[in-house]
């Protein structure tokens, strides 16, 4: 039997990138997958795709920010499938980089929305029914950002959420561990994914530090990023029952750029 047979996933920002990559290959394991963006053309293509390699999706479009939607979607993933397993918390938005005097009050409030509140809701709604399942696993993508590296100008906003996942995690592990919820963080470093499209960079010039690499930013890698699918392997042992004593754990995925930046 495939590692998630029987086993029902939701998987935010299912679109496109890490969470793409995710609901793909769990989906290839075996689980039914709720795949979720606020974008109904991205998870279409997501389900259509899983569909088309024989397995099981239900496109879910709803904001993350949005309470009342993502309860709604969440409750509707758990009635298609019966029941809920695994969330991977993977939506998010670079958002505005700028130095801190040029960083609106909407900048700060657009990023700390997405990326901060919207994993409290997807966990907040996503818990009782993993309650209901008896037991589950929940992953959080953060980043290094904010969690081992502080040297990209311009991140406050984007940081302090990084930040804020991780603490929220360590918080939920311990919480969430008399039900037999595991809960653990990604923490990726450079991967070759779209989430460009959502960065607006502003001035960064005036919040640098120089700072002189040596030749190859990425260690491992001589410089070249990750792929999304490196990413989804790590969301997968981290859901599967391989990672059974793994709880309030960051895992940074980053071929060693953390440790020189």
């Amino acid at each position: 039997m495939a590692e998630f047979g029987g086993k029902v996933a939701l998987v935010t920002g299912a679109g496109s990138g890490i969470g793409k990559a995710s609901a793909v290959l769990l989906a290839r394991e075996g689980a039914a997958v709720g795949v979720l963006s606020d974008t109904q053309s991205e998870i279409e293509e997501t389900a259509r795709e899983i569909a088309e390699a024989g397995g099981r999706a239900l496109p879910l479009c709803a904001d993350v920010s949005d309470a009342a939607a993502m309860r709604a979607a969440i409750d509707r993933l758990a009635s298609e499938y019966g029941r809920l397993d695994v969330v991977f918390a993977n939506a998010g938005i670079n958002g505005v980089w700028a130095p801190i005097d040029e960083l609106e009050p909407e900048d700060w409030d657009r990023t700390i929305a997405v990326n901060q509140r919207g994993t409290f809701l997807t966990i907040r709604y996503a818990v009782p029914h993993l309650k209901a399942a008896g037991g589950g696993a929940i992953v959080v993508c953060s980043s290094i950002n904010g969690t081992r590296s502080f040297s990209n100008a311009g991140t406050t906003a984007y940081s302090a959420t990084k930040a804020a996942q991780v603490a929220m995690m360590r918080v939920l592990a311990l919480e969430l561990a008399p039900h037999a919820i595991r809960v653990n963080a990604v923490c990726p470093g450079w991967i070759d994914t779209q989430i460009d499209d959502n960065t607006r960079p502003r001035n960064l010039e005036r919040a640098e530090y120089p700072v002189e690499f040596p030749k190859g930013e990425i260690p491992l890698t001589g410089g070249r990023p990750g792929s999304s699918f490196d990413v989804a392997e790590l969301v997968a042992f981290l859901a599967s029952e391989r990672a059974r004593h793994i709880t309030g754990s960051p895992v940074w995925i980053d071929a060693g750029e953390s440790i020189l930046v």
